[in-house]
């Protein structure tokens, strides 16, 4: 006859408490964002690009487009405002790479927003002062009957941002027998406003981000999809340019916008002439 089995009172405190455990975490449960656990896209990696040897391009255009985000489309790009648990507005998600991983690099768009050639890198302290600044204004104080400088501190956020312009070039590859469209760079824009009177004067950009550099970060945060629950990063949204623009600039001898040769409706008919003439140049090769 075998002896009887006598458990260690250790042994039984530990089973108990795993028990216990167990349970506790079926009963309870750590707090998700939604009815399933939805997965992280921090190891996602950019789509990747084709190679382009320069010999296999028989036409090329570069053009320069902008991204209302007033418009309702673009909407995914502009909310939120403020961060949630899991989604940043697309000005957070380039914030975050200049500013807390440093991946990214800002360049100067010079004194009069014009310079997108990418050669003026601005340091970190020098792309932040571009959405910071710092002044003082006059408080009057009426118990004391004296006037006091009281320091003014204004930051630019993902509401103030309102537009961003991007430079694209489109080209037909001849190898693969395709039309192909690059993203080369991209500029947050804000309305610029009088000091005085406060009235809006125009646009004006923060600086360039060059894109290639960037898409690494847009592939790590997921952007807002009406279609569907899919949800989508911010590079698959660009990518798959899924987003509503209009064209102020082609490559051109003289290296101007449509708004320095024509205004309005004949601005607008030139931007339509511009885009056409890609469609068109593709459609024509295969027309017979």
């Amino acid at each position: 006859m075998k002896a009887p089995i006598i458990a260690h009172p250790a042994m039984i405190l530990f089973y108990l408490f795993s028990f216990t455990v167990a349970n506790a975490q079926v009963i309870n449960p750590p707090p998700q964002q939604g009815a399933y656990k939805r997965s992280s896209t921090g190891n996602r990696a950019p789509i990747m690009h084709t190679s382009i040897r320069e010999a296999d391009v028989m036409w090329s255009k570069k053009v320069w487009r902008r991204i209302d985000l007033r418009q309702k489309m673009n909407y995914p790009y502009y909310y939120p405002v403020n961060p949630i648990a899991d989604r940043k507005s697309l000005f957070e998600v380039i914030s975050v790479g200049l500013f807390t991983n440093g991946t990214l690099t800002a360049y100067d768009p010079g004194p009069l927003g014009d310079n997108d050639q990418f050669d003026i890198a601005l340091s970190t302290k020098e792309a932040k002062n571009k959405i910071e600044s710092y002044d003082s204004v006059e408080v009057y104080l009426i118990e004391e009957d004296e006037t006091i400088l009281v320091p003014d501190t204004t930051i630019i956020t993902s509401a103030d941002v309102i537009m961003y312009e991007i430079i694209e070039e489109w080209f037909f590859d001849k190898q693969r027998s395709v039309m192909d469209v690059r993203i080369i760079g991209i500029c947050p824009m804000i309305e610029k406003k009088d000091e005085e009177t406060r009235e809006i004067r125009g646009l004006m950009p923060l600086f360039w981000i060059y894109f290639p550099a960037l898409r690494f970060e847009l592939s790590q945060y997921k952007a807002f999809n009406r279609q569907n629950g899919v949800r989508l990063t911010y590079e698959d949204m660009l990518q798959k340019r899924m987003f509503s623009s209009y064209v102020i600039k082609e490559d051109n001898v003289y290296d101007r916008f449509i708004n320095e040769y024509t205004a309005g409706i004949n601005a607008l008919l030139e931007a339509e002439k511009i885009k056409n003439e890609i469609f068109f140049y593709e459609y024509d090769l295969w027309h017979y």
